[in-house]
């Protein structure tokens, strides 16, 4: 059984890879891994035991199909995870895991795919960004019609509108970077004290989170700010990128018609109407857009979780960071591809303008251009 007809025209194929079932699995023998290293290195086990259990994780293969099932029965899949690594090690299967808990195991796995994510949306958010930079610096001082209310109000530097797009998304990925580092390690154990660590616990959540490369910190499986940071951070992001997809199929429509997306073979077509041209980046994210906000408000409300902790928020949270990690890359990605082949028709500009009667003067409009380039960078 798959749902890829669902989830790959709302995502893209690195996104989706992030939160597949191999790389949630692998994430989570890596934490395995990287315990074990750290408290051999520490001498909460013998070292050869950790080095052993550490090689045995990073080469267990797991059936997602079956493992699916068992953590359906289990609750987490941490139970059935380490039963697996634990039989594969044989008599020194009770070293394994030792002072963790199944949280660690999920918080850690699900810090490890954000952070993934995240550097896939900054990466398509530069894309977007350095092509409107092109637009805005060569359209600058483009008198063209200004709307407000979705009517003729005064002119602007055409310019000017992609500026602002491009301020808006480029402030937002920012936030998204910033999010995303500070993520931390999940290591607490039973009750978020470390206990049966020997007092060594900060050491060996500094060394798993050296191996993993991520940074080290204090529990916070019962605080879910950090991760609510990111879910915010991302919505914005779409938000912010489908403020252009707005924009752009607006001034798309036929009477208008002061841009088009680039045209790309197969796509944008219509089944039944052969001489239209759909702004069908703009619908993958305009779509985004009106999921993520449903999202984000989840990630929010999972946030008051019960003491030490909770029932049904944190386990809730994680599925809904993964949908909104790939609708927002499936966003990104298309106002990429739009933003880089962006065709703007100046003779339709300059037609609506002299249609509208509001006379050219753009203000203050290259002067602004310049400030928004050189505040965003």
């Amino acid at each position: 059984m798959s749902d890829w007809l669902r989830q790959r025209p709302a995502a893209t194929p690195a996104m989706l890879e992030v939160w597949s079932d191999a790389a949630t699995i692998r994430h989570a023998l890596a934490f395995e891994a990287a315990l074990a290293e750290a408290q051999g290195a520490e001498g909460l086990i013998a070292a050869d035991v950790a080095t052993r259990i550490a090689a045995v994780a990073r080469a267990l293969t797991i059936d997602p199909v079956m493992l699916a099932e068992e953590v359906a029965l289990a609750g987490t899949m941490a139970i059935p995870l380490v039963r697996h690594l634990r039989a594969a090690m044989g008599d020194d299967g009770g070293q394994v895991h030792g002072g963790a808990t199944s949280q660690d195991v999920a918080d850690t796995v699900l810090v490890l795919q954000l952070r993934d994510a995240a550097a896939l949306l900054i990466a398509d958010a530069a894309r977007i960004t350095r092509a409107l930079k092109v637009h805005a610096v060569a359209h600058a001082d483009r008198p063209a019609v200004g709307r407000t209310l979705l009517q003729d109000a005064l002119p602007i530097g055409f310019g000017l509108r992609i500026a602002q797009w491009r301020a808006g998304i480029a402030a937002a990925a920012a936030q998204v970077e910033a999010a995303a580092a500070g993520l931390t390690l999940q290591l607490g154990g039973a009750a978020g004290t470390r206990c049966g660590m020997a007092g060594r616990g900060e050491a060996v959540a500094g060394r798993m989170a050296a191996t993993l490369g991520i940074a080290a910190g204090p529990p916070w499986h019962a605080r879910r700010t950090a991760t609510a940071m990111v879910a915010s951070a991302v919505g914005i992001l779409i938000g912010a990128t489908a403020k252009m997809a707005r924009d752009i199929s607006l001034l798309a429509q036929n009477a208008i018609g002061e841009v088009r997306e680039p045209v790309i073979a197969g796509r944008g077509g219509s089944s039944a109407m052969a001489h239209k041209r759909n702004p069908t980046g703009c619908q993958v994210t305009l779509a985004a857009a009106t999921r993520a906000s449903g999202l984000v408000a989840g990630v929010l409300a999972a946030m008051a979780g019960e003491e030490e902790r909770g029932l049904g928020g944190w386990q809730a949270e994680g599925p809904m960071l993964a949908d909104l990690a790939l609708i927002a890359s499936g966003a990104l990605a298309a106002m990429a591809v739009v933003a880089e082949g962006l065709e703007i028709d100046e003779a339709a500009i300059a037609r609506n303008l002299a249609s509208a009667g509001i006379g050219d003067d753009i203000g203050e409009s290259v002067a602004l251009v310049a400030a928004l380039l050189k505040e965003d960078g």
